[in-house]
């Protein structure tokens, strides 16, 4: 008889594991606002963001709907980390007054480098690998409105080329790794344990020791 060990637990967040992504968007002055994000997943070539409604990036998308989702590495933690507690918000929303203070240059806080995109006005983010250019489609709200979905079409993708298996377009998955947002802890991807069945890169990829 297998024995229960679960008990019920009251989280203060459901950040179970999930990727960190930094997102560019124009501010009304053109200029451009970078922020972490690590709600987010894709689905074909879409990918769903949760954000904030008081957030800086909510604003700019309602009005301009162009962004680039850079995708982080582990290596990028410190760089992301930078960037948490610091809004392009001004004034800084009363809810966000006790933790986030205004920044307006935030690339350069972060430490790191703008990079021109080719379809979407903001720049992509030169340090991350993978960078994908979109465009909103739709936003639904959530979180008794606290909470937007926002749905994005993935109009390009740039990929540094040494995370690509060599004369493919498919993504080595034994190169690249995401940066992790593991209950507010930053992680990267454990050793591989196994391949799903529908892996295109299956035999094509590079083993990792």
């Amino acid at each position: 008889m297998t024995i229960d060990t679960h008990r019920v637990v009251r989280p203060s967040i459901l950040y179970f594991g999930t990727p960190v992504v930094l997102l560019t968007t124009e501010n009304d002055d053109g200029t451009v606002n970078l922020a972490p994000v690590s709600s987010v997943w894709a689905l074909g070539q879409h990918v769903v963001l949760g954000l904030g409604t008081e957030s800086q990036t909510a604003r700019n998308l309602a009005e301009r709907p162009e962004l680039v989702i850079n995708a982080a590495s582990p290596q990028l933690w410190e760089h992301v980390e930078r960037l948490a507690p610091l809004t392009g918000a001004d004034p800084v929303p009363r809810s966000k007054r006790a933790v986030y203070r205004h920044e307006r240059d935030k690339f350069a806080a972060a430490g790191l480098t703008p990079a021109g995109s080719d379809l979407v006005r903001p720049p992509r983010v030169a340090e991350c690998a993978l960078q994908l250019e979109a465009r909103v489609r739709g936003t639904t709200p959530g979180g008794a409105g606290l909470f937007l979905s926002v749905e994005c079409d993935v109009l390009r993708v740039h990929a540094d080329e040494r995370i690509v298996v060599p004369g493919t377009h498919h993504i080595d998955p034994a190169v690249w790794s995401p940066l992790i947002c593991n209950f507010r802890h930053y992680h990267g991807l454990a050793p591989e344990v196994g391949r799903g069945f529908r892996s295109e890169t299956a035999g094509t990829t590079t083993r990792v020791a």
